[in-house]
């Protein structure tokens, strides 16, 4: 009896924290930013908002992440700008953290991502289905 009553109590307890964990890891997300009727949102400072940042993920079309140096330092305050296949900027601003997630229809894309003076370039194609991903790497940064 004792046993059975713990159980309860541990299912209770469960039960009630997987909606706190979620309400937690949605509270934990940056705010999302529009442009030109892009959404996005920048950030991933600290374990909780990268986790929260990670999980998101599967609802944008194209997600970024920004590093340096050989350590793989995650860097924020990267200028990122994107254009569409005609060359028009669709974009520009930006991230306040190593990671950015975009939602972007599908279609082929020019993205560039500066820091310091040092720009990367990237072209990628968004498809209707997944997500896809860019790693913007600078040896010394």
């Amino acid at each position: 009896m004792k046993s059975t009553h713990q159980l309860l109590i541990g299912a209770l307890a469960l039960g009630l924290a997987l909606p706190a964990a979620a309400t937690m890891t949605q509270s934990a997300l940056p705010q999302p930013k529009t442009e030109n009727g892009i959404t996005y949102i920048s950030g991933g400072i600290g374990k909780v908002e990268a986790t929260a940042m990670k999980e998101e993920a599967k609802h944008y079309s194209l997600a970024m992440v920004f590093s340096a140096n050989k350590d793989d330092e995650y860097l924020a305050d990267v200028r990122v700008t994107i254009e569409n296949k005609a060359g028009k900027k669709l974009m520009s601003t930006v991230s306040d953290g190593p990671l950015m997630l975009v939602k972007l229809p599908a279609g082929t894309y020019k993205v560039t991502a500066e820091v310091k003076g040092r720009t990367l370039n990237r072209t990628v194609h968004v498809s209707t289905a997944g997500e896809r991903q860019l790693n913007f790497h600078w040896p010394h940064a």
